[in-house]
């Protein structure tokens, strides 16, 4: 009995829907893009080097290089193991449960507050253009953009996210 509920809700379920990669190159190189840039690349290294002069540069030249070393050694520990997903993946891996739960919940905090950021760096742009606007409007504004294009399809959030910054 239990079996024929089973079949006859699976031949009346409808049909699932599937993932698609419809990304081409030009929107994940769009990404990249506006991610890299980002606002606080304008309103904070903007503030850095009116504080610091241009000695600041040589410091962002240094941090970069040192990056790109991390990130190679995050690629050759990515392709030691197929497994992995994620470098939260290679702290529960290497480190033991407990590192890859810190990291994973502390990379997601990191985001909650880079968004947040974002919203209060946009909040001061459009302070600078309508002086009389409050910044709680400015920053639901802000949100609920944000929110609509971020609940789009990724093709069109990827136009307007790489605009936006």
């Amino acid at each position: 009995m239990v079996d024929q509920v089973k079949v006859v809700a699976d031949d009346q379920a409808p049909a699932e829907q599937s993932l698609r990669r419809n990304l081409t190159n030009r929107h994940i190189q769009l990404i990249a893009i506006g991610g890299a840039i980002g606002t606080g690349l304008f309103m904070g290294s903007g503030k850095t080097i009116s504080l610091a002069g241009p000695s600041i540069i040589f410091v962002y030249m240094i941090i970069g290089f040192m990056l790109f070393f991390v990130m190679r050694a995050m690629g050759e520990l990515l392709l030691s193991n197929l497994e992995y997903k994620s470098f939260s993946d290679f702290a529960s891996d290497l480190l033991g449960p407990w590192a890859g739960y810190f990291t994973g919940w502390t990379y997601w905090f990191c985001w909650v507050v880079t968004g947040m950021a974002d919203v209060v760096a946009i909040t001061a742009y459009a302070q600078f253009w309508f002086p009389d606007l409050s910044d709680w409007v400015a920053s639901l504004a802000v949100i609920v953009l944000l929110l609509t294009l971020n609940l789009a399809t990724v093709k069109c959030s990827v136009r307007w996210s790489s605009g936006l910054r």
